[in-house]
């Protein structure tokens, strides 16, 4: 393209063309200069439109072209586009069966999942996803609050200097490389009530053996303490690098105004870790919302019961078990919500910092 355009200008002269044209209008009068200017004006916006088109080709994005039009396209179809046919089916009454009809859009699966009824497609009354949203939302702050927490006072003890560090931080992020299958199955092995690690313990100490996962007081809990052995490591990860980040003039002037370890890392450390509490607590909640994998393995289903009962696990029960295809995604919807109300501030905040 480029050579064409080059080629274009050679051969009808508009290399030189304006240091001709200016050359003989300062040898003519101005009223024959208007006149010529009149007559090479086709000449000149023909030559500005090559001149403008070239510059357009030159740029980095269009010639970069061949190499992100096919990823965007792929992208923009399979994820963009998903997720705009599954609001679509959504408002529809779709069933699993057939073509979806987008003839009478309404939004009553909105209205029965928050609360419950007898729709128009159905015969059966849906209970609302208020069990499934409450227990979401517990098992996200009640994961993600200890497994911050955890992972500070990991990272502070691993930031002490101490012997075979790099061994010790190996051994606590090497969970965190499990699927949530096998991190499922493992700790369904621990919880076991005959042979499980955590029931010998206890019966060490006179204490009967508990059914942890079949108790529905424990299920859920059961459910966040595997998950944070899983992901605490990373958050050790993140805050011991964003503590490796604090200039050690920090910590010396603190300990020269006199305040003990506990004083420094509350009044000084700490409150210059709130990036890193963030970007940690934005990857552990979104790992709480995927937790559909964990327990489909650990209970066999997706049905663990109601007080186990999550968004995922009832989405999926919905539209697989009940054939419910457009409930199942209005619950996948309101995940989506839920994913954006938590990732949206932050990509926002970073946007604000310049980081995006």
């Amino acid at each position: 393209m480029y050579r064409f355009i080059e080629e274009c200008k050679s051969r009808l002269g508009f290399d030189n063309v304006g240091e001709e044209r200016r050359g003989r209008e300062q040898q003519r009068e101005p009223g024959q200069r208007s006149q010529s200017g009149q007559r090479g004006s086709g000449v000149t916006h023909f030559q500005r439109l090559l001149t403008r088109l070239q510059s357009f080709l030159r740029r980095d994005a269009v010639r970069s072209a061949p190499f992100w039009i096919l990823p965007f396209a792929l992208v923009g179809l399979f994820v963009y586009g998903a997720i705009i046919w599954n609001i679509l089916l959504s408002l529809t009454d779709f069933a699993g069966l057939g073509e979806p009809d987008y003839s009478a859009l309404d939004l009553e699966n909105y209205i029965i999942a928050f609360t419950g009824g007898t729709p128009s497609w159905s015969s059966l009354s849906i209970e609302p996803i208020w069990n499934a949203t409450q227990n979401t939302i517990a098992l996200m702050i009640g994961f993600a609050v200890v497994c911050l927490i955890l992972g500070l006072v990991l990272a502070i003890l691993v930031d002490q200097k101490i012997r075979f560090e790099n061994t010790i931080r190996t051994i606590y992020l090497l969970p965190m490389s499990l699927s949530f299958v096998v991190t499922a199955k493992f700790w369904l092995y621990m919880y076991n009530p005959q042979t499980g690690l955590i029931n010998i313990t206890l019966q060490a100490f006179g204490i009967g053996p508990i059914r942890i996962v079949q108790n529905p007081q424990l299920k859920l809990a059961a459910v966040a303490f595997a998950l944070v052995w899983q992901f605490s490591g990373y958050a050790m990860i993140v805050y011991l690098a964003a503590l490796r980040g604090i200039p050690s003039s920090h910590f010396e002037a603190a300990r020269v105004d006199g305040a003990s370890t506990f004083q420094m890392y509350r009044r000084v450390i700490i409150p210059q870790l709130r990036t890193a509490t963030v970007s940690a607590l934005v990857v552990i909640t979104v790992f709480a919302l995927k937790a559909f994998d964990f327990l489909f393995s650990m209970y066999s289903g997706y049905q663990p019961g109601p007080s186990a009962d999550i968004l995922a696990t009832r989405m999926v029960r919905e539209a697989y078990a009940n054939q419910n295809w457009a409930y199942g995604s209005t619950i996948a919807v309101v995940l989506f919500i839920m994913a954006l109300f938590i990732v949206g501030p932050y990509l926002y905040s970073q946007y604000r910092r310049g980081d995006l």
